[in-house]
């Protein structure tokens, strides 16, 4: 079975979280749940892009069966709004939910970026 056929089957609504109207899942359960399923993932990050503004974006690979998807996100404030001259605890966290992301592009929870409540899986049985 492929990894986004394993994964995007997942039921990850008990593990959402949100924060104003986004929903999100933590990095420590998305992780986790990765590892029980593929142990052998591993993630990179690239340096933080600052841009002329004074934001800055962050971007991850993830490594899932020797296939990589890379993602990125501007480091944003609670109302997602770009951080000018972050901190690093923002750069930080902006780093955690951009691993989440990317690991959401082999599917687990990825149905959560598209508005949906359950996995299509879930969904049809």
């Amino acid at each position: 079975m492929n990894t986004w056929k394993t994964l995007s089957a997942i039921d990850v609504s008990k593990h959402v979280e949100k924060k104003g109207n986004l929903s999100y899942l933590s990095w420590a359960w998305a992780w986790s749940t990765l590892m029980e399923h593929y142990p052998e993932s591993s993630y990179t990050y690239c340096p933080p892009s600052f841009l002329e503004n004074g934001t800055c974006e962050v971007n991850v690979s993830v490594t899932v069966e020797e296939k990589t998807h890379s993602m990125w996100l501007p480091v944003m404030d609670n109302r997602n709004k770009s951080v000018a001259n972050p901190s690093s605890r923002d750069i930080s966290d902006a780093r955690m939910r951009c691993l989440v992301k990317a690991i959401a592009m082999h599917g687990l929870g990825a149905y959560i970026y598209a508005g949906e409540d359950l996995p299509q899986a879930a969904q049809n049985a």
